[in-house]
């Protein structure tokens, strides 16, 4: 067929008829499979968390009503049971294989923060077979064994990954189908959850006989307004949330807990780096020290635990010896943290409920166990959270008893929840892969072992004095570490 000059017009209406066409076969594709697909969004139920969580569920369900006239399941985590474990996600699993086994094709995690581009994620999904089982997600990788894995893979850390939950992860339902008939058969080995991307992961791959976690390029935690994300089916927002001016310096009350031993090791490290960001702060020890100046709360010293210090720290909060504040932090001598961060942070969080914050850890959680902040990131609590456990009469067992374990005990049983923060640490910078520390503004770290802990602060925690605290947050939310 010979093509003339005039054929151009001759063959428009065929190419957008065949556009068209092409335009209805799209949206029929993306109509059949987001029906198949559910989303969780790994929800908190602090009012704060609530809040982010029913925004993303609206915008996805928004983006839905715009492909599909049958929206997805949008489901926030905090809902689904009363199980205090369903964060932790493997004792969830039963329930999602009976709810969606038979009609879904895809559970995909998300974290509050992470956007999402549903046509685009839709597509990736649709790159992998259905019927066979797939782990998805974007890959970290450790490059030393690390403590909070449990020195896992130590002779070559970086074999093994697992997923940033903050770019999402997914499972197809044939692998959650599997994964939860195991978890019915056999019971959960592990008695606490402390990195739980990693220990998901390791139970998803098994020894080798489950699947590894497949990399996908467009699972990002790109910010947004990248040039770079927009390849990508999630993001993340190029800043923190900021709910507000930060909170005063004296709303916040800081409770260092040291010891004699240490009083020339560990507290000056305090003393170069962040002691001058607080207004209110004392150090408390088993020796009355007017140098630095420390206060004898009366309790001995013990080689760990310290629950008999922490708990008089409490008692000290709520009595007229120091000023009424609206938050306590507790520290360990060798955390390192950022106090203007933190009263960014707080800004979210209403100091009239009873608030629990920093990393939240697991213990026994498949078996009816609890959650508790790990004490070395810090734990922060509202005034009414320390009213609320001193008056239930909660104590320690003994004065070397694990000061969070027997406070996340305390908790549990009053039904106030634990809020999670992964911009606390209970390890050092080390410790943490580094393509998850790149989209962090981290708040805190902990222990001095094997670093300089004034570099350490200096390079991961110290801000700009030349802008505000929230400005620097959000700069270095743009920054690739």
């Amino acid at each position: 067929m010979e093509i003339s000059e005039k054929s151009p017009q001759l063959f428009r209406p065929w190419l957008l008829s065949c556009l068209a066409l092409g335009r209805s076969s799209i949206a029929m594709i993306l109509f059949h499979n987001l029906r198949e697909i559910v989303f969780i969004i790994q929800s908190q139920s602090n009012s704060f968390h609530v809040r982010q969580a029913e925004r993303r569920r609206a915008d996805l369900l928004k983006q839905a009503h715009g492909l599909a006239e049958k929206p997805p399941e949008v489901l926030l985590l905090h809902n689904l049971s009363h199980n205090e474990g369903d964060w932790s996600i493997l004792p969830l699993l039963p329930y999602l294989s009976r709810s969606f086994g038979k009609n879904s094709s895809w559970i995909v995690f998300l974290e509050e923060e992470t956007n999402v581009n549903m046509p685009v994620l839709v597509r990736v999904l649709e790159k992998f077979d259905r019927n066979e089982e797939w782990f998805l997600g974007k890959p970290l990788r450790d490059e030393e064994s690390t403590i909070i894995h449990h020195y896992a893979f130590a002779e070559n850390p970086s074999v093994f990954k697992y997923p940033d939950f903050a770019a999402s992860w997914a499972l197809s339902i044939p692998l959650v189908v599997r994964l939860a008939n195991k978890v019915r058969e056999e019971p959960l080995k592990s008695d606490f959850t402390i990195d739980l991307k990693h220990e998901v992961a390791l139970y998803i791959w098994d020894d080798g006989k489950g699947p590894h976690l497949t990399a996908v390029p467009e699972l990002c935690t790109e910010p947004e307004d990248s040039p770079r994300a927009r390849r990508c089916a999630t993001t993340l927002s190029p800043e923190p949330p900021l709910c507000g001016e930060p909170v005063n310096t004296d709303d916040i009350f800081v409770a260092v807990k040291t010891c004699r031993k240490f009083h020339k090791e560990r507290v000056p490290v305090i003393k170069k780096t962040w002691e001058k960001d607080a207004l209110f702060l004392e150090y408390y020890s088993d020796h009355a020290d007017p140098s630095i100046p420390t206060i004898d709360l009366g309790v001995p010293n013990t080689e760990r635990g310290h629950c008999g210090k922490t708990f008089a720290i409490l008692q000290r909060f709520l009595s007229s010896a120091v000023p009424n504040t609206k938050w306590l932090l507790v520290v360990d001598d060798d955390t390192l943290i950022s106090l203007p961060r933190l009263r960014v942070l707080l800004s979210c969080y209403d100091p009239s409920e009873p608030v629990c914050l920093g990393e939240r850890y697991g213990y026994g959680l498949s078996q009816g166990g609890y959650s508790y902040i790990t004490g070395g990131g810090g734990m922060v609590f509202s005034r009414e959270a320390v009213v609320q456990l001193l008056g239930s009469g909660c104590k320690c067992y003994s004065n070397d008893a694990p000061d969070d374990m027997v406070l996340g005990m305390c908790l549990n049983a009053l039904g106030l929840p634990v809020t999670h923060s992964a911009l606390f640490h209970q390890a050092r910078p080390e410790d943490y892969a580094r393509d998850f520390l790149a989209h962090q503004v981290p708040i805190s770290f902990h222990k001095h072992w094997n670093i300089d802990p004034v570099a350490v602060f200096h390079k991961w925690l110290k801000d700009d004095g030349s802008t505000n605290a929230s400005d620097q947050l959000n700069k270095r939310t743009k920054t690739e570490l």
